[in-house]
This record gives C-alpha cells, sequence and structure tokens, in this order.
C-alpha cells in the first residue's frame, strides 16, 4: 500500500488558468486564494455527486472569466448562485448576495490542482462516517463570524512562500 504525504504542496505562481470538463468555459485567478475547505453539507454532497465539495475562497477581484458564459443552476437557498458550464454542466463557482468581495471556486477546475488541500471542513453534522479530509480545522456547521478572519489568516500562513 502507497502512504499519502498529507502536507499540501504549495500553490503555484499566479496567475492560474482553469475551466470546465469540456473547455466551453474557461477561468483565471489572478490573487492568492483567502481559504480552502471541503463541505460535507447534504446539498454539496448531491451537487457534487460526491461525500463533500471542495472550495477554494477567492478574492472577487482576483477571479475572471476568459471564455464562456456560465449558467445558473443546482440553486436551493436564493442567496447562493452556482455557476456551471451551460454544456458539460460542471460546478466551477458560487457566488453568494450580499458577499460580493468573494467567490468559491471549484479547485478541481484549476488546471493545475494537485497542490490543493483542505484547511477547513465544514457542515462536519453532515458528514459521511467514511470521509476524511485531514484538513486541521473543523466545524459541525459554519464556523462562527468571529472565526473566519483567523481561518483566513492561519491559512494565509501556510501557503506564503
Amino acid at each position: 500500500m502507497t502512504e499519502i504525504d498529507p502536507t499540501p504542496s504549495r500553490p503555484p505562481p499566479l496567475p492560474w488558468e482553469g475551466g470546465c470538463r469540456c473547455g466551453a468555459v474557461r477561468l483565471r485567478v489572478t490573487k492568492p486564494p483567502l481559504l480552502a475547505g471541503a463541505c460535507h453539507c447534504s446539498g454539496c454532497q448531491r451537487m457534487s455527486a460526491s461525500a463533500f465539495s471542495l472550495t477554494l475562497t477567492l478574492p472577487a477581484d482576483g477571479f475572471e472569466l476568459t471564455a464562456g458564459e456560465p449558467v445558473i443552476g443546482g440553486t436551493h437557498h436564493p442567496q447562493q448562485h452556482h455557476f456551471h458550464c451551460p454544456r458539460c454542466k460542471s460546478w466551477l463557482f458560487t457566488r453568494a448576495d450580499g458577499f460580493d468581495w468573494f467567490v468559491n471556486l471549484r479547485p478541481t477546475m484549476l488546471d493545475d490542482h494537485g497542490w490543493f488541500a483542505p484547511f477547513v471542513e465544514l457542515w462536519t453534522s453532515e458528514q459521511l462516517p467514511w470521509a476524511e479530509t485531514r484538513a486541521p480545522h473543523r466545524y459541525e456547521r459554519d464556523p462562527p463570524l468571529a472565526d473566519w478572519e483567523p481561518l483566513m489568516r492561519a491559512y494565509a500562513a501556510t501557503t506564503e512562500s
């Protein structure tokens, strides 16, 4: 059996390019991420057809679409807008009303995403019993408002060169 090193690699130098599975929608990231996470809520399980969804929280002014026009889909909460490729239906990113300063990108949409590892797990109260990510921070639901800034500072410290 092969042992896996749980320590994430450092992110590659910016900018990062990415896109959906079929290539119809392309994107660029020009600013470092604020946080990396995994959400275990049942909604993310259904949207991703997996045990959890992965999220890379980015400053909105460091994220841009370079090709294609995504469509909104999979919305259960009207204040969350999940953007998908209209052709291959890949779940690309999410924006939330009232939080225009960030975008939650699915990190597997990046062309080079092998460095990604969750730093925080959300909604572990709905986690499947076998789903492990080894993230150093875990919350039964969303973190309290006061925890977000310290989490982002701690994450930044782990990704700085």
